[in-house]
């Protein structure tokens, strides 16, 4: 399923509370907003329209919040371990996502983890909350905070 790292589910409960990986930098250019938008059909002009968005307090067009947040995909898979003999994860939601600041058209971003929970579900599935912190290149306020779920499921024995 993946080239992260592997680690025994006999580990996580040493992991909890730790940052357990940050991921690398993204850069969210104009091209990535405007295919974005086109996939979501939200066209609202501070994300597409340079000239409209530049006579804002942004200064130029910013991403989709919704489009920050859909990069932790790709940031959790450079920067969080799976446990061992995994076979698949699954998207299991958000206890709490709030965007703090937002992500200006050729900024890049990054995701940093933090195990929060870990619990063993029947099944050989294993939920994970995750605080998960994306920060925007040289600015001190991150772009979002969210507490994110994903399952684990494990080959069975």
């Amino acid at each position: 399923m993946t080239d992260r790292a592997a680690i025994p589910a006999s580990e996580l409960a040493g992991r909890i509370g730790q940052e357990v990986g940050v991921s690398g930098w993204i850069t969210v250019d104009q091209a990535r907003i405007d295919a974005f938008a086109d996939a979501t059909e939200d066209w609202q002009f501070i994300h597409v329209d340079p000239e409209a968005a530049a006579r804002t307090p942004f200064g130029g067009t910013i991403a989709h919040g919704f489009l920050t947040l859909s990069l932790l995909s790709k940031m959790t898979y450079e920067a969080t371990p799976v446990l061992e003999g995994v076979v698949m994860g699954i998207n299991y939601g958000f206890d709490k996502v709030r965007f703090l600041q937002p992500v200006r058209a050729g900024s890049r971003v990054r995701g940093r983890f933090k195990l929060l929970e870990a619990a063993e579900k029947d099944g050989g599935r294993w939920l994970l909350k995750h605080e998960v912190t994306v920060e925007i290149e040289g600015q001190p306020k991150p772009a979002l905070i969210a507490e994110w779920l994903g399952m684990q499921v494990l080959q069975p024995s």
